[in-house]
């Protein structure tokens, strides 16, 4: 276990920016091992995105929240699982302005995205229902914990299910870049083994990046005049979000668009799940302790993740700096979020 409260801050200061960077160079990586299980497996980049690289770049965010709460410092905990959310939604936009063929929403519109998000905003719904009823625990344990699990696994389901027999499709343009669920001829294929193998040391470089993160924004609240809540809706989230940036701008360059927004909304839900998983080190109910903060970050990332389902059904195909209303929309309310939690 580390400690750094009563450290140098340059030392801190030095322990966060290395632990954002191992984050960003196993996260870069990410996005081509799991372009490859996508097409090996055949479940899509959609979903393959959510699954595998939506879980894997999110080790670090769910490993702070968990340390954090666990060490009796509950803002920190929900800022930074509710700081990613909006971080990572104005990734997309950043992706978008990668991507020059077309508006990214436009490119990358399936049913399986849509459904993605439709199943983050009803993730997003529960803790704020929590923390408008009194505190409760069941087992040290509040019940909507366990309800935000069982509607992610659900999810993962219907996920499954509308890829395999979807009801009704995206109109095809000269645009559209479809999933490439099919395997693709490799140079020098990697055996099945090794991609796991690889897949998994990534993840472990990841979630330990994510302790320290943990650990050097403690010490941050401790040196600094910040709050628990500016500190991991700020910096730790941010830091924590990294590789859903590089993974979404690497899989836009190499054409797999549908992966890029699979990542990041997939990611987005697994950042939902973090407040289950801190409630359970928590003593006590997180969403008790959820700041007026706390609810205008959720209420702007459901929000963010509006405007960007009506984009992806509306497929403008290009817009402001050639990028389309919701990329710009969704970089204002970003910014707009960053304001109001200082001011």
């Amino acid at each position: 276990m580390i400690d750094l409260t009563g450290q140098p801050a340059w030392i801190v200061v030095g322990v966060f920016v290395l632990s954002a960077a191992a984050i960003t160079a196993a996260g870069w990586r990410l996005s081509s091992v799991a372009d490859k299980l996508a097409d090996r497996t055949g479940m899509g980049e959609v979903v393959a995105g959510a699954v595998f690289v939506g879980a894997a770049t999110s080790l670090p965010g769910a490993i702070t929240s968990m340390s954090t709460a666990a060490q009796d410092a509950p803002q920190l905990a929900i800022g930074n699982a509710l700081g990613g959310l909006t971080a990572q939604t104005a990734f997309i936009a950043v992706a978008d302005l990668f991507y020059r063929r077309a508006n990214l929403e436009h490119a990358a519109a399936s049913v399986t995205g849509l459904a993605q998000g439709v199943l983050l905003t009803v993730l997003l719904a529960i803790p704020l229902l929590a923390n408008a009823q009194p505190p409760f625990t069941l087992w040290g344990v509040h019940p909507a914990s366990l309800v935000i699990l069982a509607c992610y696994a659900f999810g993962l389901r219907l996920l499954t299910l509308i890829k395999e027999e979807p009801m009704w499709q995206p109109v095809q343009t000269s645009e559209t870049r479809e999933e490439q669920s099919e395997p693709r001829q490799e140079d020098n294929p990697a055996s099945d083994r090794r991609l796991w193998l690889e897949f998994a040391v990534l993840a472990a470089i990841t979630a330990a990046a994510g302790y320290t993160i943990g650990e050097s924004s403690l010490a941050l609240v401790a040196i600094s005049p910040l709050s628990q809540t500016a500190v991991g809706t700020a910096f730790a989230a941010v830091a924590n979000s990294l590789p859903e940036l590089v993974t979404a701008i690497a899989a836009v360059r190499i054409g797999a668009v549908s992966l890029a927004v699979g990542d990041v909304i997939g990611g987005n839900s697994f950042e939902v799940m973090f407040l289950s998983a801190a409630d359970m080190f928590y003593d006590g109910s997180i969403y008790a302790e959820m700041t007026g903060q706390d609810r205008t970050t959720t209420l702007i990332a459901i929000l963010m993740t509006g405007v960007l389902l009506l984009g992806m059904i509306r497929r403008q195909r290009e817009g402001v700096v050639k990028i389309g209303f919701e990329s710009a929309a969704v970089l204002l309310l970003y910014a707009g979020s960053i304001v109001l939690l200082f001011v």
